[in-house]
C-alpha cells in the first residue's frame, strides 16, 4: 500500500492522490520534466494546487467564476499562481479552449455524470492527451446510487436507478449519467484511451459517521488502510460512491 501523504490525508480522496503521484513519480523517473496538466471542472483547485506544488503546470477549466477565483486565492497563497491557467468555460465546449495534443495529464473529476455528451467530452480529452498522455477520471458509481436509495427506504427510487439506462433514479435526479465498471470502461475504449487502472473511492469512507472517526484512537488510520485494502478488489471497488480509472493514450 503507498505510504500516507501528510499533504492528501483524506480516506476519501486518498486512492486517487495515490494514483496520481505514482504516475508523476513514473513520469519523473523516464526522465520527463515540466509536465503539463489540464483539470476539467477543477474549480476552486483541490487538486490544481497540489499539483503545481508538486511542479506541474495546471490549466483549471471550469464554468463559475467564483470557482476560478477561490482557485487564484489558493494558488497565490501556495506560491505557484504562476504554474497555474485558470479558464472559464464549459466542459461540453472544451475542445474551444485547448489544443490537440498539449497536455501530459488530464483530470476529469466528478464531470462525466453532469455534462450533455459524456462520449464526446471523453473523446476531447483523448484528443488534448499526447501520445503516452493519460487522464484520471472520477465518476458516480451506478450501485452505489442503487444502495443508498435502498438504505434510505426510497425503493421505487432504488429500482429506477437500477433498471434505468443512465442509471438515474427519477425526474428530480440532478446527475445525468451514472458508470459502472463496464461502462466506464467501454467509454473509455471508445475514445482509444486503455484503462491501466480502476479503483473504487470512498467504499467505505462515506459509511463511517465522523464522531466515530474523531472520537477513537486510530479511527481515521484504520479507515485509510481499509480504503486502499478494498479499493480494486471486487466486489468492494464495484459498490464504492466512485470510481475512478487511469487510462492511458497509446
Amino acid at each position: 500500500m503507498p505510504e500516507r501523504s501528510r499533504a492528501h490525508p483524506s480516506p476519501r480522496t486518498a486512492v486517487v492522490w495515490s494514483v496520481l503521484r505514482a504516475e508523476l513519480d513514473r513520469r519523473a523517473k523516464c526522465g520527463s520534466s515540466a509536465l503539463t496538466a489540464l483539470d476539467v471542472g477543477g474549480g476552486s483547485g483541490v487538486f490544481a494546487v497540489p499539483l503545481a506544488e508538486m511542479g506541474v503546470s495546471v490549466t483549471v477549466v471550469d464554468t463559475s467564476a467564483d470557482a476560478l477565483a477561490t482557485l487564484a486565492r489558493r494558488a497565490l497563497e501556495a506560491g505557484v499562481a504562476s504554474q497555474i491557467s485558470p479558464i472559464q468555460g464549459d466542459a461540453d465546449r472544451l475542445s474551444e479552449v485547448t489544443l490537440p495534443g498539449s497536455f501530459d495529464l488530464v483530470l476529469c473529476h466528478s464531470v462525466l455524470e453532469i455534462v450533455d455528451d459524456a462520449q464526446a467530452t471523453v473523446a476531447t480529452i483523448a484528443s488534448v492527451l499526447r501520445p503516452g498522455g493519460c487522464a484520471s477520471l472520477l465518476v458516480a458509481n451506478r450501485a452505489a446510487t442503487v444502495l443508498a436509495r435502498a438504505i434510505s427506504g426510497r425503493l421505487t427510487e432504488a429500482l429506477r436507478a437500477l433498471d434505468d439506462e443512465s442509471g438515474r433514479w427519477g425526474e428530480g435526479d440532478g446527475v445525468r449519467c451514472r458508470f459502472d465498471t463496464a461502462s466506464l470502461t467501454a467509454l473509455l475504449g471508445f475514445a482509444g484511451l486503455t484503462v491501466e487502472q480502476l479503483h473504487g473511492v470512498r467504499v467505505v469512507a462515506d459509511l463511517v459517521p465522523g464522531a466515530l472517526l474523531d472520537g477513537v484512537p486510530g479511527a481515521a488510520d484504520a479507515l485509510y488502510e481499509l480504503e486502499f485494502a478494498a479499493c480494486a478488489t471486487a466486489p468492494y471497488r464495484d459498490v464504492a460512491t466512485q470510481l475512478h480509472a487511469l487510462a492511458r493514450r497509446g
